[in-house]
């Protein structure tokens, strides 16, 4: 294979990892700059060498954040990406040519601040919004019209100046929205969000609708896609000002400009504003401001030549690295945090960044004691970029993360396939934590008023080792908690008690075995019917189940046969707990016994979690993926590709209200 054919493979098999994290999943592991240079790469080798391009290269260079479950439709008018750079003579470039292409007429640049959030095209037909997608892959994008619904300031209805127009936005999470979300979560055992961005693109996407309606999402809008009639708008300029007389929020400031140099100093004066704005801004957009002249210059298939994003570089700062703190997950994972002299950036003030984990500790070499440089691009948290070695003590030493370890009497071992270490040891007080805050989750047992502080506390006093210790505790025992009354203590004691009747998958989910997640223990209670019978089951068993592969099989079996694991299981059935399948009410009949549903998609009578819990108190099993042993799919709106699975395996495809006639009984 030729070397280039080779660059080519890792570059887009890069970009293609990138893209996943980016645009499906909204958990990306590398910075803008870094994804945008590693595109740019693709691009040359392939100006270069263009018979290595294949049909799928277009897609890694355009994007996709088409994701399963979701119905999608094309854009009227392709909603493309567009060339980014961060260079100002690349910015000059540009504008000096499109300067070229005007010198007979007259010619305007605007420029916008470019906003860090999720791109969304909302259709509204003779005044009403009929729908909202996202960007998808530039031609066709989700449905995802529901969610955005309920964005606030986001106006239904338009006066009907157009019988067709695209509106298009960015939609953002605001920082203090973002930091109650997060808050929130870890106090209840759950794993925190990286950014806002991410958590918005994640929040636009939800197909639990109960969830989504808990978070708060905004939109600016700033553009247009296809709109009728073709007479209604000539200039970007003139968009603005019709989109804040329709109601929609719309940009802060925008600047327009004559030539390059005017439009360079406006991008200057966007950087030195741009934090104080209520959106996330990362650059700025310069475009031509005619229609017609947009219109003469053209696309190419991936973005527009009339526009460009000029990216700002991530503000960066020094200051000195106090300490190498670590933070313990859920699960035991260590986590490396450097603790900063308090230093301005971005805005606000910094003394804490991440580390990621031992390898970046080493290839960086930082230690304690050091200047270092930190970025924030887009990180609550910030990370630490580099060294300044001129400003490196003369005694410094080098980190050792097992030392570090050792030091703090932590014993943790590091993953065998990874780089991050975990803790071995099940009395470590932290893991104790973490393992009694997801039990007590409402997604495990589901137990009110045992928060965080609460569990501290418990471990610190009464040195609580694992969930069956906390039946063991009496109503007067958390009278020795603070600020605790004898209602508090007694409000406490009966949300304990009472967990000992819930389901129990409630239980399977709550004691943390790894990989296993609610579906997957409602699984193993369906198929078990008993702690008793799940603890006994073979690998070869496990692993013939639907969802459970090979990996959730092998960590089931290994966490039943570890002795510390069964006295629990042991000392919480001796504390009454249930450990037996739940049968249903006798008023109940069984009308979907031995049936498998799948559900997909969104109904206006029921939520998703409500329709699974019909099928289960009817006898029925709810999977999460169509097989040729589904029974049912359920459909709701934007059903996706399940879908169209669900048709090619000839799988009966019912709606909620079927699913409730079925049953024989409304809502």
């Amino acid at each position: 294979m030729s070397s280039q054919k080779e660059a080519y493979l890792r570059l887009k098999k890069a970009v293609a990892h990138h893209d996943k994290l980016y645009y499906k999943q909204a958990t990306p592991e590398i910075d803008d700059q870094a994804y945008d240079q590693l595109k740019a790469d693709l691009e040359e080798l392939l100006k270069k060498y263009p018979e290595l391009e294949d049909a799928q290269t277009s897609l890694f260079l355009v994007g996709d954040d088409r994701v399963e479950g979701f119905q999608s439709f094309k854009h009227r008018l392709p909603m493309l990406s567009l060339d980014n750079t961060y260079n100002k003579s690349d910015f000059f470039t540009f504008a000096e040519r499109l300067e070229s292409q005007f010198t007979d007429e007259d010619f305007q640049l605007t420029i916008e601040p470019k906003i860090d959030g999720v791109a969304v095209s909302i259709t509204y037909e003779n005044g009403i919004m009929t729908r909202a997608l996202t960007r998808g892959n530039g031609t066709e994008g989700d449905d995802i019209t529901q969610n955005v619904k309920l964005i606030k300031d986001l106006p239904d209805t338009i006066p009907c100046d157009s019988a067709f127009i695209e509106i298009r936005g960015e939609i953002y999470m605001r920082h203090d929205e973002f930091e109650h979300i997060n808050a929130v979560r870890k106090e209840t055992g759950q794993d925190t969000f990286k950014n806002p961005r991410n958590l918005a693109a994640g929040t636009i996407k939800l197909l639990d609708f109960e969830e989504a309606k808990k978070r708060s999402l905004n939109i600016v809008t700033y553009g247009l896609g296809a709109f009728e009639p073709a007479n209604l708008f000539s200039s970007q300029i003139s968009i603005q000002g019709k989109l804040k007389d329709w109601g929609f929020p719309v940009l802060e400031k925008f600047w327009k400009a004559k030539n390059a140099k005017e439009a360079w100093d406006s991008i200057e004066a966007l950087d030195e504003i741009r934090n104080h704005f209520s959106y996330p801004t990362d650059g700025a957009v310069i475009k031509v401001n005619a229609f017609s002249q947009q219109k003469r210059l053209g696309s190419t298939a991936k973005a527009p030549r009339y526009a460009i994003a000029y990216k700002f570089e991530a503000e960066k700062a020094e200051t000195r690295l106090n300490d190498i703190q670590l933070q313990i997950g859920r699960t035991g994972a260590i986590t490396p945090v450097a603790i900063l002299e308090a230093v301005q950036l971005a805005g606000t003030t910094v003394s804490r960044a991440t580390l990621h984990n031992e390898d970046e500790i080493s290839r960086k070499d930082i230690r304690i004691g050091d200047t270092v440089v930190v970025q924030k691009a887009g990180e609550i948290i910030p990370q630490v970029l580099s060294v300044n070695l001129d400003k490196r003590p003369c005694d410094s030493q080098a980190f050792c993360f097992a030392d570090h370890l050792k030091s703090l009497n932590i014993e943790a071992k590091r993953d065998s396939d990874g780089a991050s270490w975990r803790i071995t040891a099940k009395d470590d007080p932290i893991r104790r934590q973490r393992a009694l805050m997801h039990y007590a989750s409402r997604p495990a047992m589901d137990i009110e008023n045992l928060g965080t502080a609460v569990i501290e506390q418990l471990i610190q006093i009464f040195e609580i080792k694992d969930p069956s210790n906390l039946y063991t505790l009496s109503q007067n025992d958390f009278l020795k908690l603070d600020k605790f009354k004898e209602k508090s203590a007694g409000n406490l004691y009966r949300s304990i008690q009472s967990s000992k009747s819930q389901e129990l998958w409630r239980l399977i989910h709550g004691v943390g075995i790894p990989n296993v997640g609610k579906q997957a223990a409602k699984d193993l209670e369906s198929q078990f019917l008993s702690m008793e019978n799940l603890q006994s089951a073979s690998y070869s068993e496990l692993i013939q189940i639907g969802g459970i592969g090979a990996t959730m099989a092998e960590s089931i079996r290994t966490w039943f046969d570890d002795p510390d694991n069964q006295s629990m299981l042991n000392r919480l059935e001796a504390e009454g707990l249930n450990m037996d399948a739940q049968k249903p009410d006798s008023g109940e009949e069984q009308t979907l016994a031995n049936k498998t549903f799948v559900i997909t998609g969104k109904f206006e009578s029921m939520t998703r979690d409500e329709a699974s819990e019909l099928i289960e108190r009817a006898g029925g099993k709810v999977s999460s993926s169509i097989s040729a042993k589904t029974d049912y799919l359920i459909a709701g709106e934007s059903a996706g590709s399940k879908l169209d699975k669900a048709q090619k395996l000839g799988v009966t495809i019912i709606s909620d209200q079927e699913l409730t006639q079925m049953i024989g009984k409304e809502l």
